[in-house]
């Protein structure tokens, strides 16, 4: 199958080749012989006949650190009629731009193949979307009231207060069981986001690794176990964390068994979530999922080569 392949990207000149999914994503895509572009959401124009543009860049990939990709001349691309397949690929925060791009996008979606679907994308926010999976979630407190978070503590002692949309594991913060500046924590999340924020017990199984499962289609493609840093709580690759080869425990294989049908219904066709302790779900990863790196050099897998059959079943129909 021929196609022409545009990535919603960040610059690939900051792409660390060794573990980026969207990287390995285009890499797989121009092994297929598909013609890749890169673009950045800052260049999408919805013109005044409803046509959708942007800025894209061809460009050929490889492995090869410090010098893994040529760049063509700038392009106007309509997204709608020049391109088969866009991967939305730029990294949260999810706020109202992506929001923006997500609304833009789906107004080509009778022309274009946009993964993940972009309506899905803006109504499944990582740690709201697993809001629906609670029955396998530890218990969970969204809110701005210190007064709240008080009385969940009193019940359930230390606690993690992050962004509700976060990435990266950036801004997450243990509590003591004693409350030690929770109030000023407070004070500094709700000035800095206009969202509440989610709250959950502290689980000292962190220790022992943080799951990253991945869904192709809603199918188990893969796993890897993210072990924290020294000194550190937060197990992503992205705070110094290190990986390990996993399997699932039979929890987990419930977990995927129940979402699995969900996630390909929504048309999100590559999702990595994260799982503690063999049985805690605390995030399904659907804006810009990562891992595939890592668990394909663990596994002997292919996940780049996955996703792309996956997308190709897609625009046959399947």
């Amino acid at each position: 199958m021929s196609l022409k392949i545009a990535v919603q990207m960040d610059p690939i000149e900051s792409v660390n080749i060794k573990g980026d999914s969207s990287f390995a994503l285009m890499l797989a895509a121009q092994q297929r012989g598909y013609e890749v572009y890169e673009y950045h959401v800052e260049s999408l124009t919805l013109d005044a006949n409803d046509r959708l543009y942007a800025q894209g860049f061809p460009v050929k990939v490889r492995m090869v650190q410090g010098d893994h990709f040529e760049k063509g001349e700038a392009v106007r691309l309509d997204l709608g009629k020049d391109i088969d397949v866009i991967l939305m690929r730029q990294d949260p925060p999810f706020h109202m731009g992506y929001i923006t791009a997500t609304h833009l996008l789906e107004r080509i979606a009778d022309e274009t193949l946009v993964v993940n679907d972009p309506v899905s994308v803006r109504n499944a926010p990582e740690k709201v979307m697993v809001l629906d999976y609670r029955r396998f979630m530890p218990p969970t407190l969204v809110t701005r009231s210190v007064a709240e978070v008080k009385r969940f503590m009193a019940e359930h002692g230390a606690v993690v207060v992050k962004p509700i949309h976060g990435n990266g594991g950036k801004a997450i913060f243990r509590v003591p069981a004693d409350g030690d500046n929770l109030t000023a924590l407070f004070e500094v999340f709700n000035q800095t986001w206009p969202e509440p924020h989610m709250v959950q017990p502290f689980l000292p199984e962190v220790a022992e690794g943080d799951k990253r499962i991945v869904l192709i289609d809603g199918e188990v493609a893969g796993a890897i176990n993210r072990i924290p840093g020294e000194g550190e709580f937060r197990s992503n690759l992205a705070m110094g964390g290190s990986a390990e080869p996993t399997g699932l425990t039979e929890r987990e294989q419930e977990i995927c068994a129940a979402m699995g049908p969900d996630l390909k219904r929504l048309g999100l066709t590559f999702v990595g979530i994260d799982v503690i302790g063999g049985k805690w779900l605390t995030e399904i990863n659907v804006t810009s999922p990562t891992g595939i790196v890592a668990i394909s050099e663990f596994d002997g897998t292919d996940l780049a080569g996955m996703i792309w059959d996956a997308i190709e079943l897609r625009l046959k129909g399947g």
